[in-house]
């Protein structure tokens, strides 16, 4: 293995932090955005943002179970990323021509099929270019520079946005525009993936079967608990379409920033508490991962999911706007604790030569969850009203930790 750049984190696995920085930074520039554009300028009703958020994630999910053993079986993990990263850097100024929800639809299912090539693979190579005591580190290290990008995206768009009003651009317009900036930042993190990573080709692998079967009881639980978690676990688009609907309909918006943003005060105020829960995802993840070194990932990914639990139960009950940005804050703690805990979870407990086949099978599991969990929230909100799909996630994520808790050890499983 190549030397440190940090103790415990390689080369590959630092210039992969900066790809998904500038990644992050082009598509969460544009996350916020996207369900207001739907819902105020497309006029799509809440079942159609769930059904597109939906589709976009499952086809990711879809895919990162084939992209994950194809990477296995051909021993090569950087092709599949370098296609995957430059579809989706394809499908960021294609929004800015959308007419209708329908083409929307079509540019999430291009960039998500992107993340779907790219992620298993990436997450494989992550682990193939880290010792297994430094593991939960790297992941961390690498979700936290992917989540810095998360605060700087969504900050670059609300500055945009301003710059824009002033200027006497219409939201429509602005949004428009805000589409194909994007599409500059996207592009630098394939220009570093292509000449920046390496990796050493493995062996082929033709005899490599797909089969469940093949994995042990462990990795079997922590896959269903994982399903579980996720049919309550919708999008993030209905948590800003919450904290839209809570500033828009009860107030709460502090008057300086109503004096600073003026005519879009609410569309700021909602983008800078998404901003709030980068913040705290992106200065935790790696803390996080390195405490799941120490004391299991199990024990971590039980405190996120009571933390979820608590706070979708605080996003169905209050209407109080203050209460918005607390919220948003400790939803970062949720997944600094989960996201790449979990994918350093699904590695410990499979063979190295079957590690993109796993975080394949996580992803695929908890994807297809979403389209569900998506459909069903926009449902639950249509139908019985804005706190129902975030008290269905709340219980969902509360049996997810039981489960946790009641299934599976609670020794610390390192491969």
């Amino acid at each position: 293995m190549s030397k440190d750049i940090i103790k415990g984190v390689k080369k590959n696995v630092f210039i992969l932090g900066l790809v998904s920085f500038f990644t992050d930074i082009s598509s969460e520039m544009l996350y916020p955005i996207i369900p207001l554009f739907l819902t105020a300028i497309l006029h799509a009703p809440m079942s159609v943002v769930g059904l597109i958020e939906g589709i976009a994630e499952s086809t990711a999910s879809l895919l990162k179970v084939v992209s994950g053993w194809l990477s296995d079986k051909s021993g090569e993990r950087k092709p599949f990323m370098i296609y995957g990263y430059s579809l989706s850097t394809i499908a960021k100024p294609l929004l800015a021509f959308a007419a209708t929800w329908h083409f929307v639809l079509a540019a999430r299912f291009l960039d998500r099929f992107g993340k779907g090539l790219r992620s298993s693979a990436r997450d494989a190579l992550i682990a193939d270019s880290t010792e297994a005591q430094y593991r939960g580190k790297a992941f961390g290290f690498h979700r936290s520079l992917d989540s810095i990008g998360a605060v700087i995206g969504p900050l670059i768009a609300l500055l945009l946005l301003y710059y824009l009003d002033k200027n006497h651009w219409d939201l429509d317009a602005s949004y428009r525009m805000i589409f194909l900036i994007a599409f500059i930042p996207a592009l630098i993190s394939v220009l570093l993936l292509l000449f920046f990573v390496t990796e050493k080709a493995g062996e082929r692998k033709d005899d490599l079967k797909f089969r469940l079967s093949d994995f042990s009881r462990d990795f079997k639980i922590f896959l269903l608990i994982s399903v579980v978690f996720a049919i309550g676990n919708s999008s993030n688009a209905f948590l800003i379409l919450r904290a839209n609907d809570i500033f828009g309909n009860f107030g709460g918006v502090p008057s300086i920033i109503t004096s600073t943003f003026g005519s879009f005060v609410v569309v700021a105020v909602v983008i800078l508490t998404y901003v709030i829960y980068n913040i705290t995802y992106s200065l935790f993840s790696m803390p996080a991962g390195m405490l799941s070194d120490r004391i299991g990932r199990r024990n971590v990914m039980i405190g996120g999911f009571l933390i979820f639990s608590i706070v979708y139960l605080g996003f169905a009950i209050t209407n109080a706007g203050y209460l918005v940005w607390i919220l948003f804050a400790i939803y970062g703690f949720y997944i600094a604790m989960t996201d790449g805990v979990s994918k350093a979870y699904a590695v410990d407990l499979v063979p190295a030569d079957k590690r993109g086949t796993a975080i394949g099978l996580y992803y695929t599991a908890t994807g297809l969850m979403a389209l569900a969990a998506s459909i069903i929230a926009g449902l639950l909100w249509d139908l019985a009203g804005a706190s129902a799909p975030f008290l269905f996630g709340s219980a969902m994520a509360l049996v997810a930790a039981v489960m946790l808790v009641m299934l599976l050890p609670a020794r610390n499983h390192i491969n």
